[in-house]
């Protein structure tokens, strides 16, 4: 890709991901700006595009993809067409950002780093918590080892039972169809842990996990737990339960270090907690308007050619591999 001045977006889906927490950042980073949405709902796609000044809206992918004002692609739609989407942009001369998961298995995500070498376009994976400052704060303290060497950390992720009247609505209900998702709410929510752990902890060495379905709402499975041994020796565990009463709804991660352990929320708004010889220290972050803007803004930074790879695809494999 040559060195343009300004990144012109072209998204592929504006469903709610779009609304605030990706969207609008595109013209908000600096060098970047949003050109064009594409949803095949083309009543949803105009409205979006009014809505937040978008100057063109379209309802097929190839027609947004070959837009000659456009030069990159945010592949938001649900997971089902990453794959697709993302190798017809990549063959197109166009880099890609692609959401997160990845895809719905390993093996897709696979075939579209392997498109990503073999044109030799830029492919990022949306893992955007690792670019927000309260998650490179937690990988700074591990790093310094202000709590010694970590011995091990684990996850717990639980949610209420989703309602029939909240299965009945089409943003929710994707969300736990396998043919969409690939998986389940652990397929939407854990991606976002297991990239952090790995972003913490480095490569993993082995996995393993068990997954059922118990309450029977939907096809996927709603309770999943898992065990990672990383190369350096740590140990993760989690837990992601889905059908929990809401009084016991949970969003926490501790890590274990020899001289004390850092506790923290992925979801919440939390300070990062560290408790080190009987003493706590709390570090608090102001709430971003927009959760992805800091990883768009390397990612435009990436495509310009003035920054490394914020999420290398590679990364996006290894996370739907575990």
């Amino acid at each position: 890709m040559k060195n343009p001045e300004i990144i012109g977006w072209g998204n592929l889906g504006c469903g709610d991901v779009c609304e605030v927490k990706s969207g609008p950042a595109f013209n908000k980073a600096a060098n970047s700006e949003l050109v064009a949405v594409m949803r095949r709902n083309a009543a949803k796609a105009e409205d979006y595009a009014r809505r937040h000044n978008v100057p063109k809206w379209y309802t097929n992918a190839d027609h947004l993809i070959n837009d000659p004002h456009i030069n990159a692609i945010y592949v938001a739609t649900p997971p089902s067409a990453h794959e697709e989407y993302t190798i017809r942009a990549l063959r197109a001369g166009k880099p890609v950002y692609v959401e997160k998961p990845m895809s719905v298995n390993a093996t897709t995500a696979a075939n579209m780093k392997l498109a990503g070498e073999e044109t030799k376009q830029k492919l990022v994976v949306a893992h955007y918590r690792r670019a927000q400052p309260l998650f490179q704060k937690i990988k700074q303290l591990i790093e310094e080892k202000l709590i010694g060497d970590i011995r091990f950390a684990r996850s717990t992720i639980l949610k209420r039972t989703l309602s029939k009247e909240e299965l009945s609505i089409e943003k929710t209900a994707w969300r736990v169809d396998p043919a969409f998702a690939g998986g389940g709410l652990f397929h939407d929510l854990a991606p976002h842990q297991l990239d952090l752990a790995r972003y913490f902890f480095g490569e993993v060495d082995k996995a393993a996990g068990f997954a059922s379905n118990q309450a029977g709402s939907y096809a996927a499975d709603d309770i999943v737990t898992g065990t990672i041994v990383f190369q350096n020796g740590v140990h993760f565990s989690g837990t992601w339960c889905f059908t929990v009463p809401g009084v016991e709804e949970k969003d926490e991660c501790e890590i274990i270090g020899e001289k004390g352990k850092i506790v923290f929320s992925f979801f919440d708004h939390q300070p990062v907690q560290v408790f080190l010889h009987g003493n706590l220290i709390e570090y608090t972050f102001p709430p971003l308007q927009h959760v992805q803007q800091p990883m768009i803004e390397k990612v435009v930074d990436y495509f310009l050619g003035r920054g490394e790879n914020p999420c290398p695809a590679n990364a996006g494999v290894e996370v739907m591999k575990l």
